[in-house]
């Protein structure tokens, strides 16, 4: 791999894992509905020049924009404003990972080894050990709708697999045309006054929310996007997995979450199964890609 691009993938990690602080902030400002909100509508205005009609492919679009964007985004910003120890979503929403391994072999059969089972089993092992945490029993909520979130990611995974060959920018165009009017009723419905707020919202948070929208979606997903085009899975995704410890880091040095033995140890099992379900994963599309002749 080029050192530019070895970097590239570094920096889309710092980009990822600083995000943490981007959604807590807008969240506490904004208001979870609203904040989700004015995220769709920044990454959509920049996503606009690239959107266009899928013929045969809208169906699947809108199912796509409403799962793994009103929805995901909806559980995730509610969580957010829920919980104080960001560390501990941070870990938790790896949860997406199994959650995906487990959908593929339920309904794209994909051949499972007993490595991966154990690599599952560790996952949710840890997140069970850090909810009975009785440091952080109080986020037990915001831990269950962090989990519901990842749920909603893996499933949009499973249907971003059915939309290859489409931009990036196409996609996450249409997923903010989507998810812009249920979050739009949503946050009228149930936060009325930080919806009729956002002209008096200060910079800062317009920031927080332009972050989420474009680093963090449009530049983070889409430069893996790049990068998945150009190298093997196997090579690009044990790379991500810096990403919840810088995550798990920043948290801890911006808002001071504390870290217990037992919470240390949850988040080490979930860590490790990721871990072993990505690069197993990585390995396995690899071996199953082709070779094309020479």
């Amino acid at each position: 791999m080029k050192p530019l691009h070895l970097f590239a993938i570094l920096a889309i990690d710092v980009v990822w894992g600083f995000n943490v602080v981007a959604v807590k902030e807008g969240v506490m400002s904004a208001g979870p509905l609203t904040a989700v909100l004015l995220r769709y509508v920044v990454a959509t205005i920049v996503c606009l020049p690239f959107i266009r009609w899928l013929p045969g492919r809208m169906r699947l679009i809108l199912a796509t924009g409403f799962i793994a964007g009103a929805l995901f985004m909806s559980l995730g910003g509610l969580s957010f404003a829920l919980a104080d120890n960001v560390s501990a979503l941070a870990i938790v929403g790896q949860l997406g990972v199994p959650f995906s391994l487990i959908l593929a072999v339920i309904f794209m059969k994909e051949e499972i080894r007993w490595p991966r089972i154990t690599a599952i089993a560790l996952c949710f092992m840890g997140v069970v050990v850090m909810g009975f945490d009785p440091a952080i029993a109080h986020e037990r909520v915001g831990i269950l709708l962090t989990a519901g979130a990842s749920l909603c990611w893996a499933v949009g995974n499973l249907l971003f697999r059915r939309l290859q060959g489409v931009p990036v920018l196409v996609i996450h165009g249409w997923l903010g045309l989507v998810a812009i009017p249920v979050m739009a009723t949503l946050a009228w419905l149930f936060e009325p006054a930080k919806l009729a707020a956002i002209p008096d919202l200060p910079l800062s948070t317009w920031g927080w929310v332009a972050y989420s929208g474009i680093m963090s979606s449009l530049v983070g997903h889409g430069g893996m996007t790049w990068l998945f085009q150009r190298y093997p899975v196997a090579v690009v995704s044990p790379l991500t997995l810096p990403t919840p410890l810088i995550s798990v880091t920043i948290a801890v040095l911006v808002y001071n979450t504390p870290i217990t033995g037992q919470m240390l140890a949850g988040g080490l099992l979930t860590l490790v199964g990721v871990a072993i379900i990505t690069i197993r994963t990585a390995q396995r599309r690899d071996s199953d890609m082709p070779v094309e002749p020479t």
